[in-house]
C-alpha cells in the first residue's frame, strides 16, 4: 500500500494549518457531559469474594474505577456546532468531578485555549488531585478539546502537532492469543503474567517461564517479546526472573513493582541485564514522570493519554523523556486517543494495541485507528478520528446521545 503521508499531502494541508493558527475562531464551550464507558469488566484482574483477611486477591481487587473498567467518555459542545469526544478514566467518581467541579471552569471558555484550560484544571484540583481520579477526569476533557481543535481546523490532530514523524506506527499486540497476533502481522507481543503477589515461589516462576517459551515458539525467534507483571512482584523476584528468562530475549519487563516503589525501580534499572524496565501506565502528569526520570527508574515510559493528563501533558512527557534518551511507548497507544502522539513525536517508537485482534465490541473498534500488517496508520478524519454516531452512542452511552 502506498504511503498515506506524503510531502505533497502535507504541503496541500499547509495553508489550512497556517490559517487555523493565524486566525482561530473562538469556540465557546456551551455543554460538558461525561458518562461511564466500561470497556472491560471490573473482574478482569480480580474478584471481590475473599477467603480470609489474608487472601492474596485482596491486594489486587482493583474495583470499578481503574483500568478500562473505569473508562469514561467526555462530550464537549461549542457554540460553533462542533462536538468533541475524549476518553478518560475513573468511572463514576471521575464523572462526578467533571460534573460538580471541572465543568465550572469550562462552560463559557474558549475551547481553543487548551493549554490554559489544562493548567487551570490542574491547579484547581491540586488540593485533592495531582494523581489518580482528578487527572483521569482532566484527561478526558483535554482529549475532547483536542478533538474540537482538529475539527475546527479541518485536520487530524497529528497534523496540528507538527505532522508525521513516521509513516506508520509499529505496534505490539497485548494478549495471549499469539496465533491471532501473528496472523494480523504483529512482530512484537506482550504477555500478561498476572500470577502471585510479592515474591512468588519457584513453582510459579517455572510455570510463567513455560508459558513464555510456548509463546516464543509461536511468534518465532525474530519477533519481540515483552511481559506485563501488573505490579505483582518485588525487586528480588524480578531480578531472578530476568536471569532465568535470558534465553527468551525479553524486550522489556513492564511494571513489576507498585508505582510508588521508585527506589525499587531504580535498583532494577541498575542491576537488570538482558532486558529493559518499563513503567508509567499508572503514573500521572509531567511532574510524576519527571520524578521517575530524576531517579533513573525506567528504561521506557508508558503514559496512558486517557489517564495521565491527556495529550497536552503527554507531549511534555515525551519531550522531557527525549531530552534524557528515554523512549515513550504510550499504554494503549493504538487508540485514536494515543496514536496522534505516537505518529507525530519521534520519541515514540511503538504503539500498544487497542482492541485490534481482541474480543471486543463495536465501540472499541470505533476508537481504533486504521491498522495494517502490524502497524497503525495516521487517521485522516478531522480531530482525533473517533466515529461516534448517534446510534453507537445510544448503544453504549445513551446519556450522551441526547
Amino acid at each position: 500500500m502506498a504511503s498515506r503521508v506524503t510531502r505533497r499531502t502535507l504541503l496541500a494541508q499547509a495553508p489550512a494549518f497556517a490559517a487555523a493558527l493565524a486566525a482561530p475562531v473562538a469556540q465557546r464551550i456551551v455543554s460538558v457531559k461525561a458518562a461511564p464507558l466500561p470497556l472491560l469488566p471490573a473482574s478482569r484482574f480480580g474478584r471481590r469474594e475473599f477467603t480470609s483477611d489474608y487472601d492474596p486477591a485482596r491486594w489486587r481487587w482493583f474495583g470499578p474505577f481503574s483500568q478500562l473498567a473505569g473508562s469514561i467518555l467526555v462530550q464537549i459542545r461549542t457554540d460553533q456546532g462542533i462536538t468533541g469526544y475524549g476518553m478518560g478514566g475513573g468511572g463514576t467518581a471521575a464523572v462526578h468531578i467533571i460534573e460538580t467541579h471541572l465543568k465550572d471552569l469550562l462552560v463559557g471558555a474558549n475551547a481553543a485555549n487548551i493549554e490554559l484550560l489544562w493548567e487551570q484544571m490542574f491547579s484547581s484540583t491540586s488540593f485533592y488531585g495531582r494523581k489518580g481520579l482528578a487527572i483521569m477526569a482532566i484527561s478526558g476533557i483535554d482529549l475532547a478539546l483536542w478533538d474540537i481543535a482538529g475539527q475546527a481546523a479541518g485536520l487530524p490532530v497529528w497534523r496540528l502537532l507538527g505532522g508525521a514523524a513516521k509513516e506508520r506506527a509499529p505496534a505490539y499486540s497485548t494478549g495471549s492469543n499469539f496465533e491471532r497476533g501473528v496472523a494480523l502481522g504483529f512482530r512484537a507481543f506482550k504477555m500478561g503474567l498476572y500470577e502471585g503477589v510479592g515474591g512468588a515461589d519457584k513453582e510459579s516462576m517455572q510455570r510463567l517461564l513455560a508459558e513464555l517459551r510456548k509463546a516464543r515458539s509461536i511468534i518465532g525467534p525474530d519477533s519481540r517479546l515483552m511481559i506485563d507483571c501488573l505490579c505483582r512482584w518485588n525487586v528480588e523476584y524480578t531480578l531472578e526472573f530476568a536471569r532465568a528468562a535470558e534465553d527468551l530475549r525479553l524486550d522489556f519487563i513492564e511494571e513489576p513493582l507498585l508505582p510508588d516503589d521508585l527506589a525499587g525501580y531504580e535498583r532494577l534499572c541498575r542491576e537488570v541485564r538482558g532486558t529493559r524496565i518499563a513503567l508509567g501506565e499508572h503514573e500521572y502528569t509531567r511532574y510524576g514522570f519527571a520524578h521517575v526520570l530524576r531517579h533513573s527508574a525506567a528504561h521506557i515510559l508508558q503514559p496512558d493519554l486517557t489517564w495521565c493528563g491527556g495529550l497536552t501533558d503527554a507531549r511534555h512527557v515525551a519531550a522531557i523523556a527525549a531530552a534524557q534518551g528515554v523512549p515513550v511507548m504510550p499504554h494503549r497507544g493504538g487508540s485514536v486517543f494515543g496514536i496522534h502522539l505516537v505518529i507525530s513525536h519521534p520519541n515514540c517508537p511503538m504503539a500498544e494495541s487497542f482492541g485490534t485482534g481482541e474480543p471486543g465490541n463495536e465501540m472499541m473498534e470505533r476508537l481504533t485507528p486504521p491498522f495494517e500488517k502490524g502497524a497503525y496508520l495516521p487517521p485522516e478524519r478531522p480531530g482525533l478520528g473517533a466515529d461516534l454516531t448517534p446510534a453507537i452512542l445510544r448503544m453504549y452511552v445513551p446519556s450522551l446521545a441526547v
